[in-house]
């Protein structure tokens, strides 16, 4: 894959999600590889009423190009521990909109000061098998943030280059089941890392998008 100029990437995306809303099926992540049939019956196992929730996909601006930022959960928690995932969480009463959602929940979780981000736009939606529908809203990050984790929710955060994230080459298959039936999804390794689930997809979504003629 050709690398993409740093000023030409952050161009691309600004125009890519320019004028984007929340919302699309967020059904659609988990459904690769299977029939219409297989998809209408893996429907009825999942639950009626999902959960809003939102995340922010932090792209921060440094020198060498973007990079994304991304968190490790704590390993004490019950649901996902220790895996990777972007700052974010259930949508509150108080919260006027996914993205404030995004910014609060990036506060509290790792101390992101909301001066420090601006929103690009929104990738479609996403469901997770624990019963949310993500809102993901892809922000830009300037540099010179500092960040003090809630250590009852987040054990680490580390950046990925987008490059590398956009790279079909650093994507590997993977077969998961759910109610008796399989589908393919992708994840992405870096280093001693592992990025998987929605988190993946949300990132390959990304991609996906910015790859469109």
């Amino acid at each position: 894959m050709t690398l993409v100029p740093p000023t030409s990437l952050r161009a691309r995306i600004e125009q890519r999600f320019r004028g984007t809303q929340p919302g699309g099926d967020p059904f659609e992540s988990l459904t690769a590889g299977l029939g219409p049939a297989q998809i209408e019956e893996l429907r009825r196992h999942l639950p009626q009423t999902l959960t809003p929730a939102a995340v922010m996909v932090p792209l921060v601006e440094r020198r060498e190009g973007l990079t994304v930022l991304l968190t490790q959960r704590a390993s004490h928690l019950k649901a996902h521990p220790g895996q990777i995932s972007f700052p974010g969480g259930r949508i509150e009463a108080a919260d006027v909109s996914p993205w404030e959602a995004a910014l609060r929940e990036a506060e509290e979780e790792i101390g992101l000061a909301r001066e420090f981000a601006s929103l690009a736009g929104f990738l479609r939606d996403h469901f997770v098998l624990t019963g949310f529908r993500i809102t993901p809203a892809v922000a830009f990050v300037r540099p010179g943030f500092d960040l003090t984790l809630d250590i009852t929710e987040v054990e680490d955060v580390f950046e990925v280059p987008l490059d590398f994230v956009l790279d079909r080459a650093h994507r590997v298959e993977r077969t998961r089941f759910y109610a008796g039936h399989s589908f393919t999804t992708y994840d992405i390794p870096y280093g001693n890392r592992h990025i998987w689930g929605a988190t993946a997809a949300m990132l390959i979504d990304l991609a996906e998008r910015l790859q469109e003629t």
